[in-house]
Parts: structure tokens; sequence; C-alpha cells
């Protein structure tokens, strides 16, 4: 089976806002929400794992019954409700807490697949910050496709900007080649199985230096494909975001 798993863990601290920020509005629709259409409009993911903090489960919850019908339980059980196409689609979707790092988040992820019963070698993860509302179809595919070649895959794009090095932040430590270097997005897709196995293998030391999962394969010498990514690829992290991601999507929308 293949999976998106939404990281909707973060509490928005850069936000400034009084709450977390995939819960903000662009466009008449919690960025969350828009998230989550991509996901539900892709046929080829069976179930959309939505990872939220333990204290704003119910509100997620709460929120995606608003927009998508009643949930999924996160043992794979549905729900009591009716059985015409919306039920279809809501089946498809599990609200869980995350844990207290992404990488940590990720792992509960998988322990929902476990629950489920469908955590086998072939199971595919697809995941995908929830403040990243405008992951593409083809994205989603090119992921899938990937992990299915590769085992590991990460959405990137290449720099546009010269990125230096810095030992201290004041001065500058070396200069990279532009050319070799790519601004990493979301989704990472992974076989599950192996991504779990691989990080129970970490020592707590590699662990602490961990940035994303894909940092665990290249750590342990495993191939990671790259899925090409989009300039308007963007994450929602600061007040000025909001209204990007509204000016996006006019443009999106007209073209």
């Amino acid at each position: 089976m293949i999976y998106a798993a939404v990281l909707a863990g973060g509490i928005g601290s850069r936000m400034g806002a009084d709450k977390p920020k995939q819960f903000l509005e662009f466009g008449g629709k919690p960025v969350i929400i828009h998230t989550v259409e991509r996901f539900l409009e892709c046929d080829e993911i069976d179930k959309v794992i939505v990872m939220t903090p333990a204290d704003w489960c119910d509100y997620t919850r709460n929120l995606l019954t608003q927009y998508f019908g009643d949930l999924s339980s996160g043992t794979g059980e549905e729900m009591t409700g009716s059985a015409d196409k919306d039920s279809r689609v809501n089946a498809r979707i599990t609200v869980a807490a995350g844990g207290s790092t992404r990488n940590e988040t990720l792992m509960n992820a998988i322990s929902v697949i476990e629950a489920d019963g469908n955590l086998n070698e072939e199971t595919i993860i697809v995941t995908h910050d929830a403040v990243r509302p405008f992951v593409t179809d083809r994205m989603i595919r090119e992921n899938i496709a990937a992990a299915k070649a590769t085992g590991a895959c990460e959405t990137a794009f290449p720099a546009t900007d010269t990125i230096i090095e810095t030992d201290d932040g004041r001065l500058v430590a070396s200069v990279p080649d532009r050319s070799r270097l790519w601004m990493v997005q979301t989704p990472q897709t992974f076989r599950a199985k192996k991504l779990r196995e691989l990080y129970m293998s970490l020592t707590e030391e590699e662990k602490e230096v961990l940035t994303d999962a894909a940092r665990i394969y290249v750590m342990k010498g495993e191939a990671v494909g790259i899925v090409r990514g989009e300039s308007w690829n963007i994450k929602i992290t600061y007040p000025q975001d909001i209204q990007v991601a509204e000016t996006v999507e006019e443009q999106l929308c007209k073209e």
C-alpha cells in the first residue's frame, strides 16, 4: 500500500500566531486543508495520515471532518458513516499524534501503518510538510515511482542563490559550487519498513544531528533518488508567507 504522511507536528513559533501555522488560512481555507486535498486527489495514495501535535489532535480531527466528513480511526477501522463516495474518501484519512522531533513523528506514522496491518517490504510512505500546500500531482507520482525504484527519494530544486558556509555566523568559511547544490523540499518518500529499520539502527548521537529522514539513508550509505521540485513549492514559515501563498494561489489558478 501507499501512504501519505502529512507532517503537521510543529507549533509554528516563528509565525507568532495563536495557533500552529498549518491552521492559518489563505484562499479561504486552512493551509493543511489545501495540502491534504492534494494527496486525496492522487489515486495512487491509499491512505493519508495527518500527524499533528498531541494537544491539537481533536482540533485537527474536527477541522478535517468539517471539510471531508467522518474520518477513519487510527487502527484502520472505519468509523460509522454513510457508504457513499464521500465516506469512501473519508476512510482514507487518519489523525495521529506526532513526536517531539520530526523523525519521531515519522516513526509514529509508521506505527499507524503497522497498526493497520499494512507494514511490509512493499509499503511506501510519502512524507510531506503540512505547510507546503502547493505540492503537485506530478511530484507525488514521481516520488512514488522513484521510491519503488530506489527505495528512497527526496524532492529538491536547484539552488538559485550563492550559498555560503560559516562556522560562527560571523565569518565566511567557504563558498560551495552552486552548480552542485540543490534546495531540499518535500515530499520525501521511502519504503516504510526499511526506513524504520535504518532509523532504529542509529545511535543517539546520530539521531541528534538529523534534519530530515533522507539523511538517515545518506548516513548509512544508502541510495537516495532526486525528484525535481518547483520554485513555488514553498514552505509557509513566517507571517509574510501567507501573503506569498495567496499570490501563488492566484497565479496558479490563472494557468
